[in-house]
């Protein structure tokens, strides 16, 4: 079964091979729906949005908006403050860490329901089980070409680059576009923890990317801004 919606401003791809798969994409899909509305910060009666009008207090917030700015204080402390969701002269925007944490939610939802094979794409941010499943990375550069391809067979990978949104990805050291590098992929187990070190690590710039080969349970693919590659031992290159 295939089917793709477009929810939180990019297109949500699943491929089920097996298990019951209207019903559990259906699951899937309604949450991620769900996280659009509690946590954008573009919509104003989102809780993210009244918490940073000041209208709700910290005891107040659903428990999971609690973990979810919990994460973003752990990625802000280890990257000494270049991964950072409350930017000076900016709102609230936990959007580096919701996606992740969503998809990867929607995903247990697929297993939970009893898929135990699938491939879950969004945005080019791939959780996936029971592979090997092939996995292309774009080219920083060029639209219509790749700089790796990935087995994954059980995990997620997440890439973080300027060649969709431009120098979006701010120091949260310096306030300015993080442009020391062209593209940040990492590979884990948790597309929690993969989505948020991509994002983390082209935050710091070239130092990010011995930053996230150091973290547990990640692989990483970089290019930066020389053009030079970079990868760790461990990267599941496609043979």
């Amino acid at each position: 079964m295939r089917r793709v919606e477009h929810i939180m401003g990019f297109p949500i791809s699943v491929r089920m091979d097996d298990g019951d798969a209207a019903e559990a994409a259906d699951r899937a899909f309604d949450w991620l729906r769900e996280v659009d509305e509690r946590f954008s910060p573009f919509k104003p009666d989102s809780e993210v949005s009244r918490l940073d009008r000041g209208e709700l207090r910290a005891d107040e917030l659903s428990p999971e908006l609690a973990e979810i700015l919990d994460l973003c204080e752990q990625y802000r402390v280890a990257t000494g403050g270049a991964f950072d969701v409350r930017l000076p002269g900016r709102g609230l925007d936990p959007c580096a860490m919701v996606k992740g944490w969503a998809v990867q939610r929607a995903a247990d939802l697929l297993t939970a329901a009893g898929s135990a094979r699938f491939c879950l794409n969004a945005g080019g941010d791939v959780v996936a089980t029971d592979g090997p499943w092939r996995v292309g990375v774009r080219h920083p550069e060029q639209s219509d070409r790749l700089c790796t391809v990935l087995d994954l067979t059980d995990g997620a990978v997440a890439t973080s680059a300027r060649y969709e949104r431009g120098d979006h990805i701010i120091d949260g050291r310096t306030g300015r576009p993080s442009t020391g590098l062209l593209s940040v992929t990492v590979v884990s187990r948790s597309l929690t923890v993969a989505d948020a070190t991509a994002t983390a690590a082209f935050a710091m710039g070239p130092e990010g990317i011995d930053w996230a080969a150091a973290r547990d349970d990640c692989e990483v693919f970089a290019v930066d801004a020389e053009r030079r590659v970079f990868r760790t031992p461990g990267f599941p290159v496609a043979a």
